[in-house]
């Protein structure tokens, strides 16, 4: 049985990384696609120690929606999202193979799934089968998406000239946002949903649906221009070749 839980924690995974792997127009070397991964997973160690800290002081918390406030921006975005950037930094920045923007975006999801997938394994072994459906349809992919949305902002950061402080400030800060807002409408909905009106528990549901769809939308249209950039230098350099 702990097979299979297994298995189902490490599938969606596996299928959004090889799907930004696939995106990439020139594949970066296996050895440093394994390094960031394992980076994202040896992130797990000081995001859980970090977090453990906050949560005392999120436990002293009475309001349902400061609780869940604290927990989502501050506990979870803000802690897991400013290591998966440090590691992600310290994996790749100066690394020679970092010469297209679309890598930025790589490396930043295999990262971000290199936590997702340990944290992931945690919460099915804990809660089972069912547990794995609903994080394979949401949490993983956000776990993705904002890696993707770090990564953008990134790649810019290593291309930029003048704007290096400020984009490798928004990798930090647009995922931060992102995540704390999925979050904390999740975490809010569940805090409330035995003692609130029921029209009211549905409407953040409803909320979080539609941010969910923009969370895609905004991780398709990431790849898409850096794809586009990359794909137009290559054939700029092609042409000044021939």
């Amino acid at each position: 049985m702990k097979v299979l839980l297994l298995i189902s924690a490490i599938i969606p995974v596996l299928v959004f990384l090889f799907f930004i792997y696939k995106k990439d127009s020139q594949k970066e070397p296996h050895e440093l696609l394994g390094n960031c991964f394992l980076f994202g997973v040896a992130s797990v160690i000081p995001i859980l120690l970090i977090e453990y800290v906050f949560d005392y002081f999120n436990n002293l918390i009475n309001s349902p929606f400061w609780y869940s406030f604290f927990r989502a921006f501050i506990v979870a975005a803000l802690v897991e999202e400013g290591c998966k950037l440090f590691f992600l930094y310290r994996a790749t920045w100066r690394n020679k193979e970092f010469d297209q923007s679309f890598d930025g975006i790589v490396y930043a999801v295999f990262v971000s799934l290199g936590f997702a997938m340990v944290e992931n394994i945690l919460y099915v072994l804990e809660h089972g089968f069912i547990v794995s459906i609903s994080r394979a349809l949401l949490s993983v992919p956000a776990h993705g998406l904002l890696g993707v949305m770090m990564g953008y902002f990134y790649a810019l950061a290593k291309f930029s000239k003048n704007q290096r402080k400020q984009y490798l400030f928004l990798s930090f800060f647009i995922p931060f946002v992102f995540h704390g807002v999925f979050n904390f409408l999740l975490m809010y909905a569940d805090k409330i949903r035995n003692v609130a009106n029921v029209f009211y528990v549905l409407l953040i549901y409803l909320l979080f649906i539609v941010f969910d769809v923009f969370i895609w939308r905004m991780g398709i249209k990431s790849i898409k221009r850096h794809y586009a950039k990359d794909i137009r230098e290559i054939e700029q350099d092609e042409n000044v070749i021939v």
